[in-house]
């Protein structure tokens, strides 16, 4: 290729530069941005410019974590899940040096990918011998926050379904009237979804007894197909994020779906991105020991506890998947709900005082007495 051998000392600087930024992998899925970021600051301090890296419709840098004069600090992951982390670590290093031990052995783990499923992170972690030889009884994962005085605690959660259905059909010209289109096939299926949607959003709007976590949730997420305005598409794709709660019977469901795309034509098929079917629950009566040490732990702190099932999904599912009790709790209270939303924030105090919640709450689980079975 012509140009090929050129270097630095023999093209054009601005040449070099393009070719320098040409250099960094910035696509998808996994795009070097921080590269990216340090090039331009370069940039920025070659030609004497200020530069300031902003997330849309941040007040402050996401990761400048500022705090106001109210307290509040502002960060991506100040509510998910940066905040609970150092609360872990910090409340053990107070009980280290206040000299405690205890019964049980307390372990913390950092596991990677939970945003993306978790499938390299914890759902291979429970399957390895490292894992099993921890001999875990119990386990606490993330929450939420909770605008309220009280403290959301979640037991089980809704499985996720990533479901795209495909419909082929007859291809054509524009001009004319195809029978039998995919586009007909996919707005039937479309609307058999989307239906079901707006009747679950009415039971819950219309109960007081349901949160979000009661029903099921339908998202089209995704259309594909098509290749020019005047070309009928012989396929067209949908694809759905469904959260099934797990007082729902699963195969039903799936009947469900199947009977919507034997409805919306001849040879409309579907597959699963994601398909969980663990509908495991952690025991919350008090009668369970582990429940018994959380909850009267909370009680003890004047805590006011508010029993849920998660609405989206957490590492929590691969570890109740193994047989084993699991907690979602985060001590975010007094704290509007904001992980993956602009202007994330969790106020200094909230902060201090959930390091003292698992300062009472660590000792009391890591105390539960041996359990029939246990080794």
């Amino acid at each position: 290729m012509a140009g090929e051998g050129d270097g630095p000392g023999t093209e054009d600087p601005s040449v070099t530069l393009f070719r320098e930024y040409l250099r960094l992998k910035t696509v998808h899925p996994e795009p070097d941005y921080d590269a990216a970021i340090r090039f331009l600051e370069r940039m920025a301090e070659e030609l004497g410019l200020p530069m300031k890296k902003v997330e849309g419709h941040w007040k402050y840098d996401p990761f400048a974590a500022v705090k106001d004069a109210d307290g509040n600090i502002y960060g991506r992951g100040s509510q998910d899940m940066k905040c609970v982390t150092i609360q872990y670590i910090e409340a053990i290093r107070r009980l280290k040096a206040a000299g405690k031990r205890f019964p049980r052995t307390i372990h913390l783990t950092f596991v990677p990918d939970e945003e993306v499923g978790g499938h390299k992170g914890m759902e291979t972690f429970v399957k390895l011998p490292e894992f099993h030889k921890l001999n875990i009884g119990f386990a606490l994962d993330e929450g939420l926050a909770n605008p309220t005085n009280a403290y959301t605690v979640f037991y089980g959660e809704r499985n996720p379904w990533w479901i795209t259905v495909r419909c082929p059909g007859s291809p054509g010209h524009g001009s004319r009237f195809v029978e039998n289109t995919a586009a007909e096939k996919l707005q039937r299926v479309i609307n058999s979804f989307l239906e079901f949607r707006e009747k679950e959003k009415h039971r819950l709007n219309t109960s007081e007894c349901f949160t979000l976590g009661d029903v099921t949730t339908v998202n089209m997420t995704m259309v594909k197909g098509g290749v020019a305005y005047n070309v009928v598409p012989a396929e067209m794709d949908v694809s759905f994020d469904l959260r099934i709660p797990p007082t729902v019977n699963l195969q039903e469901f799936e009947e469900k779906i199947k009977a919507w795309c034997k409805v919306a034509g001849e040879d409309v098929t579907y597959d699963f991105a994601q398909k969980h079917m663990d509908q495991n629950f952690t025991c919350t009566e008090e009668s369970d020991p582990w429940w018994h040490a959380f909850s009267s732990t909370c009680k003890a702190m004047n805590m006011t506890v508010k029993k849920e099932i998660f609405p989206a999904a957490t590492d929590s599912r691969f570890i109740r998947e193994e047989g084993l009790p699991a907690i979602g709790f985060s001590p975010m209270n007094l704290t509007p709900i904001l992980l993956h939303d602009h202007n994330e924030y969790l106020n200094e105090q909230v902060f201090l005082r959930g390091i003292q919640v698992y300062e009472r709450l660590v000792p009391a689980l890591a105390s539960v007495p041996p359990l029939s079975g246990e080794e």
